[in-house]
């Protein structure tokens, strides 16, 4: 028709290919640094040890493939939802290569030791202003397609993609406030317990906001599309993004009980914290709603595996997450792997296995011929799926007897098990992470060759297409 809308893919479609790029590499140093638990010796130069990896392969995989693949999808989603094509393209062109060229130079600052030492926001202050701009030019590009919306009803996902844009801008740059030194080095501008209670309502609302509101919102937009059902109820999913957000930004400091922090301010956090399974609650009842009397779906249509047990993940996590904020449990579990299974059933599971079906999606409408390959897709999901299942419950279980032992006292009151007795207790546990974390890297391949392969038979044209 003469007034349908033509929409410009190629930012969308180029985002997504890097951030494949991006969360291979992250997966590659998380299974290193899996396996230096079990071969010491595997640290032997500056460059690879423990502390340096760990923090490249968090931010390798947040910015790289996280905010990646959110700003890629997002281009994707607002323009279908607006109707109208995107604003600035040449700027989200070139936002995709300052983009790159920012996670490529965080990662090699990070592995070469350049720190701000603050968790989820080591990058040092030039750096963060990178990051920032390219933030910058991703809201100008959503906000401005949003602007120029046909569409007068904004459904639910795009509520959740501007709660992400706006409340991610707002932490990052609060946390990351600091008066720089030198070229590579600067200090907070909040010290003592006024640090540590911003860096943990940064901490924990940048996984909220990166991990949590943009999947959902990647949910609510590529789960009824896959499934060909429409959602149960949009007046949920706006309750849902309403009060989630609200309760979000209240929680931070249930990361600091028993800590020099105020006990009421933990006390608000571990309120907000419980509070949270209501609304997170809301989108996993709505979601299964949706699937009520069609759960023939699971094993007629690949896609749908992906964001029914996507959820069902995001379901225990938001369980799983406000538990451990009680201050009993907390006391137990803190410190230990325990945490490590929580946050990775999380990235693992819901997120990867949720943004993994969006992108599938994407990629079979970009290219000619539909998805290259059902059954490497099914392959790749049974692949992540065991893989993360095999790393998750290790963790648990190895958290969990570290936690209890590590308190154990004899008769006199000395503690009952050394540091190195445990050391041997979490070996076997340490080895099958190392395991699920190899199946997990395997799949993910898969999934990039299929990705790679449904784009490269895709002619140019269907990247500008009205249809799509």
């Amino acid at each position: 028709m003469k007034d349908s809308p033509t929409y410009d893919f190629s930012s969308s479609r180029g985002f997504l290919l890097s951030s494949l790029l991006w969360g291979t590499a992250g997966l590659v140093l998380g299974f290193y640094l899996a396996m230096e638990f079990l071969h010491p010796q595997l640290n032997f130069a500056p460059w690879i040890t423990y502390g340096r990896l760990r923090a490249a392969h968090v931010n390798g995989l947040a910015i790289g493939f996280g905010a990646g693949t959110i700003i890629g999808l997002s281009y994707y989603m607002v323009q279908r939802l607006s109707k109208a094509t995107l604003f600035a393209p040449r700027l989200a062109r070139f936002n995709l290569y300052f983009f790159n060229v920012t996670a490529l130079l965080a990662v090699v600052s990070l592995l070469a030791g350049m720190t701000s030492s603050k968790e989820y926001a080591e990058l040092e202050w030039p750096l963060d202003i990178m990051v920032v701009a390219v933030w910058v030019m991703f809201a100008i590009s959503f906000f401005g397609t949003l602007y120029r919306r046909k569409e007068k009803q904004m459904y639910v996902a795009l509520w959740y993609m501007i709660g992400t844009i706006v409340t991610v801008a707002v932490i990052y740059i609060v946390n990351n406030l600091e008066v720089p030194i030198s070229l590579f080095k600067s200090y907070s501008v909040f010290s003592g317990a006024n640090d540590a209670n911003v860096q943990w309502w940064y901490g924990h609302n940048m996984v909220a906001f990166l991990f949590t509101t943009p999947v959902i919102g990647f949910f609510y937009y590529f789960f009824p599309l896959s499934v060909k059902l429409p959602i149960y109820s949009h007046r949920i999913s706006i309750i849902g993004f309403w009060s989630l957000v609200f309760a979000y930004l209240w929680t931070g400091a249930h990361h600091l009980i028993y800590t020099p922090l105020p006990d009421w301010i933990e006390t608000v956090a571990i309120a907000f914290s419980i509070f949270l399974i209501a609304p997170s609650w809301a989108t996993v009842i709505n979601a299964f709603y949706t699937m009520n009397g069609n759960w023939e779906k699971m094993k007629s249509n690949y896609l749908t595996k992906f964001f029914v047990i996507g959820m069902f993940f995001y379901a225990l996590q938001t369980i799983q997450g406000p538990a451990q904020a009680l201050r009993a449990w907390s006391r137990i579990v803190h410190y230990t792997d325990y945490i490590i299974g929580h946050v990775h059933m999380g990235t693992m599971g819901w997120v990867t296995l949720t943004t993994c079906g969006s992108i599938y999606y994407v990629a079979s409408k970009l290219g000619s011929k539909g998805i290259y390959s059902e059954k490497l897709a099914n392959i790749h999901f049974w692949l992540v799926l065991v893989g993360q299942l095999i790393y998750t419950i290790s963790m648990w279980i190895a958290g969990i007897v570290q936690g209890f032992r590590w308190k154990e006292t004899g008769a006199d009151g000395s503690l009952v098990y050394a540091f190195n007795d445990l050391l041997k207790f979490n070996m076997p546990f340490w080895s099958a992470r190392s395991a699920g974390g190899l199946l997990y890297l395997i799949g993910f391949m898969i999934f990039i060759y299929n990705v790679w392969m449904t784009l490269k038979i895709s002619p140019e044209s269907d990247v500008k297409r009205a249809d799509l």
